[in-house]
């Protein structure tokens, strides 16, 4: 066969596959020469940047490859200026484009940092948000509908949530209110309070006197004191201490005052405790089922009067008042 040796023995379907090799072999043998050519030329070409190379070394290397040969002195001066200043220029190309690419990195962190802030606190909002951009074309072509951003349902009652505003408000509100109405029992108790009494030492001595509501009972007795004392020479001897207030027969403790008697509308055993004056019930018509409006006039006596004659009506009768003992009803006989 062509192209084989003399001593070559074969079909002609050998010879063929034969010479595919040879071709095959000679195609990757001149890749191969092509590779190492382009390595060698990339090898020569020593570029301004180098990796590992100084800045010194490189601009060495370029002057080296452009002063091959005899130059003259401006030639050589004028080439190493030319390339000491496209080294610069590239070096800084090199600074900008890292300037700039770090600007845009911090650009890109603080877009996500807005993004992440302006997202809503939904667990599902991110689902609602991808579901409504994919279905973005079916909501305009029926009728533009698209979901909004979820927030606060004005509807729903949110009294029974913690509020520090609206409890501050209501603090404020309280302490209003409070003042408030000290103000106005002050006013009560500074008013006017006209009583009916009378001295009782066997007989009754009927007088009136003029106190103020938040007067205690000791006050008044020092008042009544002064008016009796011209008249009665027992008075004159005696202290404050030694005189007693009966009201409905009941004695009335020193220490409270007219204002508990009206506001807590106490009563007594024959009457109520928060009227002073004297007055009786007028009805015509007697009707068991409405008690009696009458008020009687409260007895200032002695205490040795009253321990001498305890024992006899109507001194049987008192007993020292008790705000948390309560009077059903209103009796002026018996216990």
């Amino acid at each position: 066969m062509s192209g084989m040796g003399d001593g070559y023995v074969g079909t002609s379907q050998d010879g063929v596959r034969i010479r595919r090799l040879q071709k095959q072999r000679e195609a990757e043998r001149r890749k191969i020469q092509e590779l190492k050519s382009k390595t060698a030329s990339g090898q020569e070409q020593s570029g301004l940047l180098q990796f590992g190379s100084s800045s010194c070394e490189i601009l060495d290397t370029a002057f080296k490859k452009e002063t091959v040969g005899l130059v003259t002195r401006e030639e050589y001066v004028e080439k190493r200026v030319n390339i000491r200043n496209k080294f610069e220029e590239e070096e800084k190309e090199k600074m900008l484009k890292l300037l700039q690419e770090e600007e845009e990195l911090q650009q890109q962190k603080r877009s996500k940092k807005r993004k992440i802030k302006g997202s809503s606190r939904l667990s599902f909002a991110e689902d609602l948000d991808d579901g409504s951009d994919e279905d973005d074309g079916d909501n305009k072509s029926s009728g533009n509908l698209r979901y909004g951003k979820l927030g606060k349902d004005p509807s729903v009652e949110t009294n029974f949530l913690p509020d520090s505003e609206r409890e501050a408000e209501e603090q404020a509100e309280r302490e209003r209110l409070k003042k408030q109405w000290i103000r106005e029992q002050e006013q009560i108790k500074n008013e006017p309070l006209q009583i009916t009494y009378s001295y009782w030492d066997g007989t009754g001595h009927r007088r009136v006197i003029q106190v103020r509501k938040g007067d205690a009972i000791g006050n008044f007795l020092r008042a009544v004191q002064q008016q009796l004392a011209p008249d009665f020479r027992e008075i004159r001897t005696t202290s404050v201490e030694n005189l007693l207030y009966v009201k409905e027969d009941l004695i009335i403790p020193h220490q409270h005052s007219f204002y508990e008697l009206i506001i807590n509308k106490a009563r007594g055993k024959s009457g109520p405790l928060f009227h002073f004056d004297v007055h009786e019930d007028v009805r015509t018509i007697a009707d068991a089922t409405i008690e009696k409006d009458e008020s009687h006039a409260g007895k200032v006596v002695e205490r040795h009067w009253y321990e001498k004659n305890k024992h006899i009506f109507p001194a049987s009768r008192w007993e020292i008042y008790d705000p948390t003992k309560k009077w059903e009803r209103y009796t002026v006989h018996g216990d």
